[in-house]
């Protein structure tokens, strides 16, 4: 499976660690956060590799290379900071089956292979990792409604209320389908191409996006103290990552 990270971010909340780097390359225990997620994606099987870039995107090329651990790195530019659903039309034309999508400035430690799993097995149109989240912090995340079946039904983009605390995590998998949707996308109150609205355009045209609940842990690194969150975890022994292990060892990121 293809797999994409979007990394162009520049992470203006984790200054002054972006001030010399791109928010995806701030290290956390020891290296950057976008080495966790290549790792990810290469233990689940990825064998093409699509890094979206922007802010000193020089400094990912620098580091990467044209590979990483024999799996070739495509970089694909986002000229400008216009959204999720923008940066991700930057790799439309090189994806041409079901993908793999991690943002680049989150640490797992988690059952990412149950969605790969999911969409392989089920032939969904999306498989979402999403996970509860105290009310409090759920309008900082895309939130989602889910139906009886585990399926998403609706998604909302950081909204100021939001009807549930389910959200997002950051990893997904889609069929190419997601493309069209993003195309169609407006810009939002934000002036953002939001990656939300192109999977609400998905379900509204009869799509199946399905919604996996979360076993381990994820540290969406905004501010300099989820980088000491993320740390913290990685140094301790999870019942996440056991699960991710035996997982990974059923089914092949």
């Amino acid at each position: 499976m293809q797999a994409v990270v979007l990394a162009a971010g520049e992470g203006t909340r984790l200054r002054p660690l972006t001030e010399d780097r791109p928010k995806a390359m701030v290290e956390v225990d020891g290296k950057p956060i976008l080495t966790h997620c290549l790792e990810q994606l290469v233990t689940l099987g990825a064998d093409d590799l699509f890094i979206v870039v922007g802010y000193l995107k020089e400094v990912i090329i620098k580091h990467y290379g044209d590979s990483f651990e024999g799996i070739p790195i495509t970089y694909c530019h986002q000229r400008e900071a216009k959204g999720l659903a923008h940066a991700l039309l930057t790799v439309e034309e090189h994806i041409d089956d079901d993908f793999m999508l991690i943002l680049g400035d989150n640490v797992f430690e988690a059952n990412l292979a149950d969605v790969v799993r999911r969409q392989a097995e089920d032939r969904a149109d999306a498989a979402f990792l999403v996970e509860e989240v105290p009310y409090e912090e759920a309008s900082r995340y895309g939130v989602c409604n889910t139906n009886d079946y585990g399926e998403i039904v609706a998604v909302m983009e950081k909204p100021e209320d939001p009807p549930t605390n389910l959200v997002m995590t950051g990893f997904y998998t889609f069929t190419p389908a997601i493309f069209h949707a993003c195309h169609l996308v407006q810009p939002s109150n934000r002036g953002e191409y939001e990656l939300s609205d192109a999977v609400n355009l998905l379900i509204q045209s009869g799509r199946t996006i399905d919604a996996i609940r979360m076993k381990g842990w994820r540290i969406d690194v905004g501010y300099p103290e989820d980088r000491d969150e993320a740390e913290r975890r990685l140094r301790e022994p999870t019942e996440g990552a056991t699960a991710e292990a035996d997982g990974a060892g059923s089914s092949e990121e």
